[in-house]
């Protein structure tokens, strides 16, 4: 599959804007279903630019994600109303089949390419990005804590390109809500659909394991069909969903200096960003 030419057959009709009936189902469904599991917190909006794009930039947690996407998005949502517009980058395979791709453009989120990251931004709408992706969200469970982009610089490229600023957002406690063991290239081989659409890494969690161990020892009379079932559900989107309630705190820093940014070789500017959201996490409690 060429996620490359997916990404560029969507189209960006309204980037980051969402519809009123996606705003009405975040603030009215979502965000209860996610003030009760995880209690989310979001601190820090009144360091936004007041206007203009801008790149926020923040840290990847908890396997698929799912527990930090709809807490933030559902804050979001509940903050300003669908008045302030926001694209979120999401993996290209998102958009490929019909009903996701449909979810997708309603909520205003666009495809994680270059292409469709400098129109969201002429557009002059601002953009979410984890630079961690899948290597960040899949990572051990007793790193949840640590910010790693994996060294990809690819979001410093589009601000540059796009003459915009870097705002830092720290994002603690949704790595424990779908506990990773590992991760590995391996497995996203191994289990044939994860490299199909494009994930290179895929993660083995605490859900995954306890599954498998609860078929098998249901199934233990029933031989390979047991170690069958327990492959499938190690391979299954099902054992990659957030199932601890774990509090989540999403901290929004100042904007990065452009000027700064702009004078230092990727890699240190790199670091640079990744220390900034580093600090946002590594605060405990409230603002």
């Amino acid at each position: 599959m060429d996620l490359d030419d997916v990404s560029s057959r969507v189209p960006l009709d309204a980037p980051g804007v969402p519809s009123p009936e996606a705003v009405r189902f975040l603030r009215s469904f979502v965000l209860p279903f996610v003030r009760v599991m995880w209690r989310p917190t979001l601190e820090g909006l009144e360091n936004l630019p007041a206007s203009g794009p801008y790149l926020l930039v923040a840290n990847h947690s908890g396997a698929m994600s799912i527990a930090e996407l709809l807490s933030v998005a559902s804050l979001w949502a509940d903050a300003f109303d669908g008045a302030r517009p926001l694209a979120g980058f999401a993996h290209p395979f998102s958009f490929v089949l019909p009903p996701i791709r449909r979810m997708m453009s309603h909520v205003g989120a666009v495809p994680s390419s270059y292409e469709a990251g400098r129109a969201t931004l002429a557009a002059g709408v601002p953009l979410l990005v984890f630079p961690g992706g899948d290597h960040e969200a899949g990572r051990p469970l007793w790193h949840a804590n640590t910010v790693d982009f994996g060294g990809r610089v690819g979001f410093l490229k589009l601000a540059r390109q796009a003459g915009v600023p870097i705002v830092p957002m720290g994002i603690r406690g949704s790595h424990f809500t779908a506990p990773v063991l590992l991760q590995s290239r391996l497995l996203a081989s191994l289990f044939v659909l994860p490299r199909a659409f494009g994930v290179k890494r895929y993660p083995l969690t605490a859900l995954a394991v306890l599954g498998a161990l609860a078929i098998l020892r249901r199934l233990r009379a029933h031989g390979a069909v047991g170690w069958a079932a327990a492959a499938g559900w190690l391979a299954s989107p099902l054992a990659l969903v957030p199932w601890v309630p774990w509090t989540i705190r999403f901290r929004i820093g100042a904007p990065l200096a452009r000027e700064e940014l702009d004078a230092l070789p990727l890699d240190a500017a790199r670091r640079r960003v990744e220390a900034a959201v580093q600090a946002l996490v590594a605060r405990r409690g409230g603002p």
